[in-house]
C-alpha cells in the first residue's frame, strides 16, 4: 500500500494558520497519518477526505463548532472526531496545539471507517494511543514501525467501539454516598481523581463518564461545588477569618474562595458575611 499523507486529509493542515511540528510524512506510514501542531482560531469549510479524522487537543479549553451547531468548550485532553466521506465546516474559537491523526477505512477490522461526529467527548484510551504515536515521531527509527501498526489497530479498534455509543450508566445511590462522604470526611484536602474512583471501585475513566451521568456535572466542579457550599455555611455559622475558612473548606487561599464565589454566585465572602 502507498503512503498515506497530506493529500489523503481534508485540507486543514494545509491552511495557514496551523505552523506544523511533526508528521509522518516520509515515513511510509498507510494506514494512518499523524501530524502535530499550533493552530490560530479560524472559520473554514473543507470538501470530504477519503480518511477519518481524530483530532487530539494538547491544551484548552478552547470553544469549537461544527457547522451551524452551537460553539461546544472542548478542554485538554478532549477529542474532536469526523467521519470519512463528509465535507466539514469548524471554527476553533482560540489557539490551540493539537495531535491529528487520519485513519484509512483499511485500519479498521471491518474495512469500515464510518465513525460517529463527536465534539469534546474525553476518551483517556485514545487520548493515550495518540499521545504514544506522536511520541514514536518524535524519536523515529524505522524498527518502530511494527509497534506503530500495533498502535494503530489499537486506536482503529477503539475508536470503532465508539462508533455507537451505549447510554451513560450512572453511579448507583451506594457508589453516590461513596464518593460524597469521602468528599466531606476530606474537604479541605487536595483530592486526586483516582481516589474517589476508588471510592466507587471503579477505574478513572469508568467514574468519570458514570458520575457526569448521575449528576449533570465533572467530578472537578462537583467537588468545587461542595466546598463552595461548605464555605458559605461555615461565613454564616461562624466568626472564623475568611482566610482560614478558604484553606478549610480546599480553596488555596482567600484570594481563590474570593474568585470561585464571584463567578459561581455573583458575591464575595465579605459580602455573604455581612448579609449574614
Amino acid at each position: 500500500m502507498r503512503e498515506l499523507g497530506l493529500r489523503d486529509t481534508n485540507g486543514i493542515l494545509s491552511q495557514p494558520w496551523v505552523r506544523p511540528r511533526r508528521s509522518s510524512a516520509g515515513l511510509g506510514w498507510d494506514r494512518l497519518f499523524l501530524s502535530t501542531q499550533a493552530e490560530r482560531a479560524y472559520r473554514a469549510s473543507f470538501d470530504a477526505a477519503p480518511t477519518s479524522t481524530v483530532i487530539l487537543h494538547l491544551d484548552g479549553p478552547v470553544k469549537v463548532s461544527r457547522g451551524h451547531n452551537r460553539p461546544c468548550t472542548v478542554p485538554a485532553g478532549g477529542l474532536f472526531v469526523h467521519p470519512a466521506g463528509h465535507d466539514l465546516t469548524v471554527e476553533l474559537g482560540g489557539s490551540l496545539n493539537t495531535v491529528h491523526v487520519y485513519l484509512t477505512d483499511d485500519a479498521f477490522e471491518d474495512g469500515k471507517g464510518q465513525l460517529a461526529e463527536e465534539v469534546g467527548a474525553v476518551d483517556p484510551l485514545v487520548e493515550q494511543l495518540m499521545l504514544a504515536l506522536d511520541g514514536v515521531l518524535r524519536e523515529w527509527e524505522p524498527s518502530a514501525r511494527t509497534y506503530v501498526d500495533h498502535l494503530t489497530a489499537l486506536l482503529a479498534s477503539h475508536l470503532a467501539r465508539r462508533r455507537q455509543p451505549l447510554p451513560a450508566v450512572g453511579l448507583t445511590e451506594r457508589q453516590l454516598a461513596a464518593v460524597r462522604e469521602l468528599i466531606e470526611a476530606r474537604i479541605a484536602e487536595p483530592l486526586p481523581l483516582s481516589d474517589l474512583a476508588d471510592a466507587a471501585a471503579l477505574s478513572v475513566s469508568q467514574f468519570v463518564r458514570q458520575f457526569k451521568a448521575s449528576t449533570g456535572d465533572t467530578p472537578h466542579r462537583y467537588l468545587v461545588g461542595l466546598r463552595l457550599r461548605h464555605a458559605q455555611r461555615m461565613l454564616r455559622n461562624t466568626t472564623l477569618p475568611i482566610a482560614d475558612i478558604a484553606v478549610r473548606c480546599g480553596f488555596s487561599h482567600q484570594e481563590h474562595l474570593t474568585r470561585v464565589m464571584r463567578s459561581r454566585l455573583g458575591t464575595t465572602p465579605g459580602a455573604l458575611r455581612v448579609r449574614a
